[in-house]
This record gives structure tokens, sequence and C-alpha cells, in this order.
């Protein structure tokens, strides 16, 4: 499959090597991949023009590096899928051959050509933007990273499961960690909990060991009532200014109220509450931080279900699961039947998917207009192990499980499944469309409620379900973070939740170069799962701090001061204060105002460069003469075609 074809004019001082990508077919199915082979091996400057099944294959590699060493080539083009996936895979190849990684450019031949078009056009096409990525090829310089210092500091926001294992993490790497925490509270939401599914160990065991490692750790030091109102700087040197200031909210209020009043021992995990590491502080205050990583730890909220939906809020009888949750733990041992606040229940609903997998025209929006249309994940799990948990300790109240689906992923949560199946739980499944309905039971009084659903298990066939309680299985939603969203300017989701930069490639990484994530502020996660992310953003964080240094990317704006003029024009357009100033300089004896790039702060966004009116700014790697190269290319292309 591998072939080449010598230009017949070949340029004297550039090499291009251009290496073409089948994708297993993702791109050949589409693209006559020999036929562009054939095509750009004959463009000026072109000396080698090769094809492989998959170029990001280590064979494939070799064939760029083999190049590369014996002098083959001195300039690559890579025509494969979207430079997002591979692009540092093709830049690690090249620095491995002894070459500067920034001699490389790519041609998006899949999703940009053969997901899109097909036939000869897809061929076409695909052969006018191999050939302009090699005559922008020609026009590359080896470029230098960007090194900055980095002070060897991390901060992370959030105080639960995942903040502090990734506070844990850094600082047995040798690094200061500052850990931020809203609340007075360290624990999050699994202080919610009861019991953890499917190990049903206590969850306070699990804060216990968390929090006393991250409270007996040198290294770390926790500011509660705590949150981010100001921040600046940039990856390595970021400046955070932290305000602590009284709790205020009721719930916050009560619970500290509560531990007063019951003289509740503080040094060990509260249940249903968290550890209070500290007492909150009397006034405001405010803290300047100096950090090198930030990791967001900021967590997850349980949906709270509308006024009305299934009954919530209308009668007593209909609950969340964390409430039932919380109930359950001063249930009396010995007891037939379940008692929630006094009342016995003889026979309890649990509907699932409730805030969750919405759909547009049967679920209606919130006030803000959105649906959650994602899986909240845990709750299938969560709502099983509970039903479980009941039917062992009270075998007189009967569990009707009313589904969507069960979706019980992870080791071990399927046997949560089959036990819940073994106990004598009844399942009854419904459509999106036909959602079960809870009704006042007025008729006979015996139970408040009756469910009726239409079963799909039993073809069909509409049951009425009478109940002493109803259970709504409710999904997780992102802790509202607009402040930390717009002040770090975050990219948000979709579903709300905070996006990384690639779920596969780059997981816990935004593109704000320094800021991590860690746990279900990027998606719903189990606890295993924020923990593994907090391992990975503790891994990236110790990493880059280890050096002492950051390198970035080289491709920001670079000043040409023989033909700035100090018009301002570039400052006014830039997207990112402080990356483009005005400064005093000395020419010629005058003290006049040219334009100075802050590299580490510059986006390469290229703003400045088109309102620049002497043509001085330029962007390394993308400049204006590299783009004029690749539209003549183009514009030849079509004529020749």
């Amino acid at each position: 499959m591998t072939d080449e074809k010598r230009s017949s004019t070949p340029d004297a001082n550039k090499k291009v090597g251009i290496y073409l990508c089948y994708c297993g077919g993702n791109i050949s199915d589409h693209v006559d991949v020999e036929a562009v082979r054939e095509r750009v091996a004959s463009l000026p400057g072109v000396a080698v023009a090769r094809t492989n099944m998959f170029m990001c294959s280590d064979p494939g590699q070799e064939l760029i590096m083999e190049d590369l060493k014996s002098g083959t080539v001195d300039r690559v083009v890579v025509a494969s899928c979207a430079p997002s996936l591979h692009e540092a895979t093709f830049r690690s190849a090249i620095e491995r051959a002894g070459e500067n990684p920034f001699i490389y450019e790519h041609a998006n031949i899949r999703e940009q050509v053969s997901w899109v078009h097909h036939g000869d056009l897809a061929t076409e096409k695909a052969t006018r933007l191999v050939a302009a990525a090699a005559a922008k090829a020609q026009q590359l310089k080896p470029l230098q990273p960007i090194q900055v210092n980095a002070t060897q500091h991390a901060t992370v926001i959030g105080g639960g499961v995942a903040g502090l294992r990734t506070a844990i993490d850094i600082a047995q790497r040798g690094f200061p960690v500052s850990l931020i925490e809203r609340s007075p509270f360290l624990g999050g939401q699994v202080s919610r909990l009861d019991r953890i599914a499917p190990t049903q160990e206590k969850a306070t065991d699990l804060l216990d060991a968390l929090v006393g490692q991250v409270l007996a750790h040198p290294s770390i030091t926790v500011l509660t009532c705590a949150q981010v109102d100001g921040f600046g700087g940039y990856i390595g040197n970021f400046r955070l200014s932290v305000r602590q200031t009284p709790p205020t909210d009721a719930e916050t209020i009560e619970r500290l109220k509560r531990i007063d009043d019951e003289k509740i021992d503080t040094t060990r995990t509260i249940p249903f509450i968290g550890m209070l590491p500290a007492s909150p502080p009397a006034k405001p205050s405010t803290i300047s931080l100096e950090t090198g990583m930030i990791v967001l730890a900021t967590g997850f909220t349980p949906y709270t279900p509308r006024h009305g939906e299934y009954g919530f809020g209308e009668s007593p009888h209909v609950i969340t699961l964390p409430q039932l949750i919380e109930k359950m733990a001063d249930q009396p041992a010995g007891r037939n039947c379940l008692e929630i606040d006094g009342r016995r229940i003889r026979s309890m609903v649990m509907i699932h998917c409730v805030g969750s997998r919405q759909i547009p025209g049967i679920h209606p929006e919130d006030e803000s207009g959105h649906l959650n249309e994602y899986c909240s994940r845990t709750c299938c799990t969560a709502t099983l192990a509970t039903a479980n948990r009941i039917r062992e300790t009270c075998p007189g109240t009967q569990v009707f499980d009313m589904y969507r689906d069960i979706r019980t992923y992870g080791r071990g949560q399927e046997a949560v499944y089959e036990a819940a199946a073994r106990s004598g739980v009844v399942f009854a499944r419904f459509e999106a469309d036909d959602a079960p309905a809870v009704n006042r039971n007025d008729a006979t009084g015996d139970y408040p409620l009756t469910v009726s659903v239409t079963d799909g298990l039993t073809f069909g066939e509409t049951i009425g379900v009478p109940a002493d309680l109803v259970v709504l299985a409710t999904g997780m939603e992102p802790t509202r973070v607009t402040d930390l969203v717009d002040m770090m300017k975050l990219p948000v989701g979709a579903d709300r939740f905070l996006l990384e930069v690639h779920p596969k490639l780059r997981p816990v990484e935004l593109p704000v170069g320094g800021v991590l994530l860690a746990g279900t502020c990027q998606a719903p996660f189990d606890i295993g799962e924020s923990v593994s992310a907090a391992g990975a953003a503790a891994a990236k964080a110790a990493a880059l701090l280890a050096r002492g240094h950051v390198e970035l990317d080289p491709f920001v704006a670079e000043v040409d001061l023989s033909r700035c003029n100090g018009t301002g024009n570039c400052v006014a357009a830039c997207l990112n204060d402080g990356a483009l100033t005005l400064v005093d300089t000395n020419v010629e004896g005058q003290t006049v105002q040219r334009a100075q790039v802050t590299p580490a702060l510059c986006l390469g966004c290229g703003a400045c460069v088109a309102v620049c009116p002497e043509n001085a700014i330029n962007i390394n790697g993308m400049t204006l003469k590299q783009y004029e190269a690749m539209v003549d290319m183009i514009v030849a292309e079509t004529e020749a075609a």
C-alpha cells in the first residue's frame, strides 16, 4: 500500500513529504486516496508522497520518521482525520526523529471531506486541501515552545470526594495545595448518603478516611465558606482572590444549628451533613493566592422535581430518593415494615428517570429553557440498592419499581439488579411518553396514593398500584458555577456540565491552559469514576508543576517593530485582556508606544492581525504569507481541474 513519487521539479530549499491516510476505509471509501497521492506528488517542492492504512499507527509514524532521518524531507504534511485527534501524535513522531515538531501541517480529509462528500467531489476537494497544506508547509519555519515559569502550588475548588482525592494526590507528590469549599462542610454529596452501592460501605467511613488525610497533611490548606471572586494570570502563574464569608443560606444555618444543639462530635463525618473542619468565619475576609494549576471539582446537585411532577410537593407521600435514604437511616431494627415519618409503609413505588433522559416535546423545560436529556447513570443502581435494603430489613414492605430502562453499568452493579429481582421487587416498564400517573386515592382511603402505569412487561396491560409512598429517583444536575464560567471563560456543554477538550485524548483538561476537571462537574459519575478522574487531574497537575516551568505552543502573535506605529487597534481588538498592550519604547531617541505581546496569554486567534493597518503583526505558524500561499494553490488546483 505504501508508494512514493518524486516531484519532477522539487524545491531546492524545502522538501515536503505528504502522508495520506486511508483511515481504515473512513477516508478511502469515499476518497480515491491513490489518485490524490499521484496528483500532489507532482506539486512543486513535494519530495515524496506516501499512503498508509492507518497513518497514526506505529508503521505510519515510522514512514515519516525514516524520511526525516534520511533527509528525504524537511517539512511534513499529514492528510488524515481531524488534527484535534492526532496532531500531538505526529508532532511527537517528528520530534523523535530529531526534528522540530512545528515543521508539520495537517489536512483534514475525513471530517471535512469523506464524511460529508462522495465520489469525484470528495477526491477533488481532498486534493485541493492537501495541495494547500503542502503550499503552506513550504513556508513553515521551525518554532520554539513558549516557556513560562510555574508557581509550584495547586488550587482545588470543591470539597467533595473528587476535590478531596485530588488535593491528597497532588500533596502526596510534594506540592502545596489550597482546597476551597463554598460551604462550611467537607464531603459534598457523598455526605448525604448512608451507604454506597454496590459495596454497602458506610459513606461516613469513606469520608472520615479522605477528610482525615486532607486535614492531617501539612501541605494542604483548607478554606471553607470560601469562593473565588477574582481570577487572573495564566497557566503556571494564576492569581486568585478568595473571599470567605459567614454562611447565609437557610439549609446551612440549620445544619450548623443542629450541630450546636445536639453537641455533635465534629472531628468525624456527621451523617447527612459532612465534616466541619473549622468554625465558619465571623466576618468576611479576602485571601490572595498565587497558584500554578487549578482543578475544578465543583460537583453536582440532585434534581429537584417540579411542583406537581408525579405529585411532588402536592402530597407528603411523594419524596425523592435522597430524602428516603436520609429518612431510612433512623429506621429502628426489627420492624417488619418500613416506617417513614411515623407512617407504616406497606407498599412503595419507586419511579426512575425523574429529571434525566428528558425528551423535547414530551417533558416541559425548566424556567431557563433547559431539558436534562442525558442519563444520570448512577440513579438505577442507587434505587435498586435501596430497594434491596428495604426488602432485606423490612420484608413486609412491598416494593414496585417502575422504569424506562435499567442501566446498572459498572463492576458489581448488575448484581444489584439481579438481587432486586430475587428479593421480590416487582418491576414494570413504561415508555417515555406514557409515564406513570400518581393520583390521590380518595376512594377507599386505605392507601393514600394509586400509581397507574402501562406495563410493557405484560404486553401493555394497565395496572394500578396502591401505595403508601412514592419515591422519585432523581438525577444529577451540574452545580451552578456561572461566576467561575464567566470569570475563567470556561466552555459549557449543551448539558450544562463543564466541557473537556477531548473525552478520550484530553479527558480532564479545559481549553484554558492550567485549569483541569475532576468528578461530576464534568458529567454524571459514580464515586469510583469521580476518584479516577481526580487521580488523572492530580497526575496532570503534578506533572506540569514538577518541571518548574510550562511549555506552550508557539502559535501566538508576534509584532514586527519595524512596521508597528502604535495605533493600538490590535489592543482594542484583542479577545484576552493583557495579551496585547502598548508599552513605551525608545525609537531613535524618542519615546513612543509600540504593541507588545504577552505570549502566555495570547489565544492565537488572529483578531489583532485583521485590524493592523501596517501589517505589523502576525500569528506564528499561521502567517498571512502562509495563508496566501494556500489560497494561491487552491486557485491553481481549481483552474487545473
